[in-house]
Formats: structure tokens, sequence, C-alpha cells
């Protein structure tokens, strides 16, 4: 699996962290699970033919508490909400990936935590 860490993050601001996703309602349905979603102008041909049957898409991101540090995991695969497997499920391709990488750096900024 392809992923995109950040670590050694302290536990106020990983607290800090889940809070905010949650208020955004970006939470999964496991505790630590957040769906970060893809905006629908990124997707690739498949993906906007499959969105009515297999969509919303997103990338998951996972905290991880560790007493050696904690970090956040961004799954690099685009998901599908409504499916768990389809030829629309794939890696993103450069510009999403591109776009993610900055979306997740951008909301860690705004939510003033520093890594």
């Amino acid at each position: 699996m392809r992923n995109y860490y950040i670590e050694d993050i302290v536990d106020e601001d990983i607290d800090t962290f889940e809070e905010k996703l949650t208020a955004l309602e970006m939470n999964g349905p496991i505790q630590g699970i957040f769906y970060l979603p893809l905006p629908q102008e990124l997707l690739n041909d498949e993906q906007k033919e499959h969105m009515d049957d297999c969509g919303p898409y997103f990338l998951s991101l996972e905290t991880i508490r560790n007493v050696a540090g904690n970090s956040l995991k961004m799954e690099l695969l685009v998901r599908a909400h409504n499916k768990i497997r389809c030829s629309c499920v794939a890696y993103c391709t450069p510009e999403q990936r591109n776009h993610m990488l900055d979306y997740l750096d951008q909301l860690i900024e705004s939510f003033g935590i520093k890594v």
C-alpha cells in the first residue's frame, strides 16, 4: 500500500486534529479513521463514469497513537464510498496525489498544528 506519513505529533495536537475532523464530519465508522474527500474535478474518467454507483470518492486517513510518537497515515488509494471493490478504486493519479498531499498539509496548518 502506498501511504503518506506525518510522524512525531504530540498528544494534544493529535487530539485537536481528531476533534476538528470530527467537527467537519470527516470521521469514518472506526475510531481514528477519517475520510478526506477527493474533489470531483480531479476524478479520472472511470471515476467520473462510476460516480452514481460507486462515489463519492475519498482518501482514508488514520491517526495512529503510539508511545514512540503519534502519526498520521493517509493512504494514496482513491476509495469509493458505495463499493469496496471496483475498477474505479485505484491509486491516485499524480494530480490527485499532489492535491491531497497539499490538502492534508493545509488542514494541519489551519488547525494550528506544527509538524
